[in-house]
């Protein structure tokens, strides 16, 4: 008799969006070897790790190297050293109190953001917003979460959220009652941020309806405005009712390095059949430390140094750096004509294709014409037909580049 497979994962329609630009994107490069190609599609950020971070790193390393000094296994949730970093400089200066086994550090929040649904109920209610990151979609298809694809690009059984022109791209609460909510704001792909009042009332709505949010801000060191909120613990009640993840990648550059960690309080609860509460937190504890040897030694002594009066200097350096280059890309669009949206709290920009395009098709152009990488629109959801990302993680030269090529097409 033949071996199955999990069958779920053969209802996902298309290649990870990412993986089908890189594919289109070498094809186009081997057939132009000549070409100067421009990479503004994937969020991979271009400056190196801060010179504190790497001079800690090594330190660790060579610790790893001495007999005296090497360490195994750690704990799966994260060393206490750097998790006290992380309440101290994220969470306390903002009026947040967070115990040190309600932070558990990972290699990532895509991977959190993927694996949390682990913890919840096959039949449990899903909602996204739309445009959405594909990882909240597709990590539940895999589980067996919803049903098909749909004609209209959308699975059954998830509740899509659009976030619209419209409706300026802040997405409406649902009008029937979910169970798991995932938003992620400063937004990925639009750029958009919602302000404290408006994330306050998701809060109200989770609360009203025994929701969970889960609550990705891998970008909250990008905003600028001050009535942003950087964390949804900022709102009261959050606490019983949300999951927040963060990420050293695109602040500190760990990308390539891969350090993050997602916060789980111990108020937030969900429920078995018979309607007994159960702590999330110990959920979650169980879930990593049975798949999850945690972060390397090397790896959160790195993390620890963003901390350091030196690393948050050099970090918000960085910052400042690609704010720039959104500053840029956002202003330069603008004056040829595009519809352009965020840039402002975010490092990526949304842009209206020009005339009647669809995503891949200006996709093409910038890629045949200017030799510029975007990220199609519809590969974060249908409401994101008719738009393409960019993302200002490159160099300051290569973004004044990439303007001035677009700026001289005919669109």
């Amino acid at each position: 008799m033949a071996v199955k497979i999990n069958e779920n994962y053969l209802l996902i329609k298309s290649n990870y969006i990412f993986s089908e630009i890189n594919q289109r994107v070498e094809k186009y490069q081997n057939d132009n070897p000549d070409a100067d190609i421009i990479r503004m599609g994937i969020g991979d950020v271009t400056r190196p790790l801060p010179e504190a971070v790497t001079r800690k790193f090594t330190e660790a390393v060579q610790e790893m190297g001495d007999a005296k000094s090497f360490r195994g296994y750690g704990p799966e949730q994260g060393y206490d050293f750097l998790i006290e970093e992380i309440i101290k400089n994220d969470y306390a200066p903002r009026g947040i109190d967070l115990s040190v086994d309600e932070v558990f550090v990972s290699d990532g929040a895509k991977c959190d953001t993927g694996n949390i649904q682990e913890i919840f109920d096959l039949s449990s209610t899903v909602a996204v917003t739309d445009p959405v990151y594909p990882v909240y979609v597709e990590s539940n298809v895999m589980a067996g979460r919803t049903g098909p694809m749909m004609d209209d690009g959308r699975y059954q059984k998830l509740v899509y959220i659009p976030c619209t022109e419209e409706n300026g791209f802040i997405p409406e609460l649902p009008e029937t009652p979910v169970d798991l909510i995932y938003l992620c704001f400063p937004n990925n792909p639009t750029g958009m941020a919602l302000t404290t009042e408006q994330l306050a009332q998701w809060v109200d709505y989770a609360r009203e309806n025994n929701s969970i949010i889960l609550f990705d801000a891998a970008y909250e060191a990008y905003i600028q405005e001050d009535n942003i909120p950087h964390s949804i613990y900022e709102i009261e009640g959050a606490r019983e009712v949300a999951i927040e993840f963060r990420s050293f990648s695109k602040n500190a550059g760990f990308t390539g390095t891969r350090c993050a960690y997602t916060v789980v309080p111990k108020e937030v609860m969900g429920f078995d059949s018979a309607g007994n509460p159960h702590s999330l937190n110990s959920l979650w504890n169980r879930r990593q430390t049975t798949k999850f040897n945690g972060v390397s030694y090397p790896i959160q002594v790195a993390a620890c140094a963003v901390y350091s009066p030196e690393g948050r200097a050099e970090i918000r350096e960085s910052i400042d750096y690609y704010m720039q280059n959104a500053s840029i890309i956002r202003n330069s669009l603008k004056d040829i004509g595009l519809r352009v949206y965020g840039g402002v709290n975010s490092p990526y920009i949304w842009v209206k294709t020009p005339g009647d395009m669809n995503s891949w098709e200006f996709f093409d152009l910038l890629l045949d014409e200017a030799h510029i990488v975007g990220t199609p629109g519809v590969g974060f959801g249908p409401s994101g037909e008719g738009y393409l990302r960019l993302t200002a993680f490159n160099t300051l030269e290569n973004t004044e580049k990439a303007m001035e090529r677009i700026s001289k097409l005919s669109l």
